[in-house]
């Protein structure tokens, strides 16, 4: 398990300002479902002062990735736009009284949403500055030119550093020559020298059989219930096709706006449990899927 501070835990468990935004006129949309994390933010400005009246989140991600997103809600509200421009990721992990390197990546998402809403709300177009070719980790989406502009803001200075800020590194690790590359010139610029690190040993770890993993996708699920039902909803499993885990979401939490923050956290749960990349999927009770699905 990871070690999450108790501003983390609360943020994650009781997130500020989740669920659409009726009245939103900036917009900022980031990341991808198929990469793991999504975030899209909202916000009201007023249009003489271009200061945040309100702001909102909806995100699909792990629990560090609602917590950030729900402490980058609190820290905007109040400034200008060029106030909130100000606010790095390391403001977004100070607030939460810090996250485990794991998971810096969360906060930089945070940023960079908030740099799209902001560009939205001013008729610009917000990119990543992707160009043809830059593509450096293919797994995760990444280029260069969000690793390097995350190596300067952050001071990073080893490949591992920059897997836990940005993700790029973090699948099949083929991409780490090009990250080496990228260290080595901005850390020559900074006047250092760069020296890759040995891979580190990875311990494997035992296979579970499929009556273990179903075990333990349960045990996931029974222990989020009660703090649903507390709030006259429920989760049940409803079949396991894979990486695939489709679930019921009923009573109250069936449709809700909270609903891709609960199946957010529960896919954490799930990936920490099995300890391999797991999809949570919701599934209308009535969705019949394709019979003896289970994994063999």
């Amino acid at each position: 398990m990871w070690d999450y501070s108790e501003t983390v835990k609360e943020h994650f468990y009781n997130p500020r300002n989740a669920g659409a935004l009726p009245e939103a006129n900036a917009i900022g949309e980031v990341g991808s479902i198929s990469c793991g994390d999504a975030l899209r933010l909202m916000l009201k400005v007023d249009p003489g002062s271009e200061t945040i009246i309100d702001a909102s989140f909806q995100t699909f991600g792990c629990g560090s990735a609602i917590a950030s997103s729900s402490a980058l809600t609190e820290i905007i509200k109040g400034k200008t736009l060029d106030q909130a421009l100000e606010v790095s990721n390391q403001d977004i992990a100070d607030f939460l009284g810090g996250l485990p390197p794991e998971k810096m990546h969360c906060s930089v998402m945070g940023r960079e949403a908030l740099q799209s809403a902001v560009a939205n709300y001013r008729g610009e177009v917000w990119s990543d500055d992707h160009e043809e070719g830059a593509l450096i980790c293919k797994c995760f989406a990444v280029d260069a030119v969000m690793i390097e502009e995350t190596i300067r803001a952050n001071n990073l200075c080893s490949v591992e550093q920059v897997t836990n800020y940005t993700k790029a590194g973090g699948g099949c690790s083929s991409c780490h020559e090009g990250i080496e590359e990228i260290l080595a010139k901005v850390l020559a610029e900074r006047g250092e020298s760069f020296t890759a690190a040995p891979p580190p040993e990875k311990k494997v770890p035992g296979k579970l059989t499929t009556l273990e993993r179903i075990r333990k996708i349960e045990q996931v699920i029974e222990k989020a219930r009660p703090n649903l039902q507390r709030d006259h909803g429920d989760i049940e499993l409803v079949d396991v096709d894979g990486k695939t885990i489709y679930v019921s979401m009923k009573g109250a939490c069936s449709g809700c706006q909270m609903e891709a923050v609960t199946l957010g956290g529960v896919q954490a749960q799930m990936i920490e449990a099995l300890g391999e990349i797991v999809k949570v999927v919701p599934v209308k009770a009535t969705a019949k899927l394709a019979p003896n699905s289970l994994p063999a």
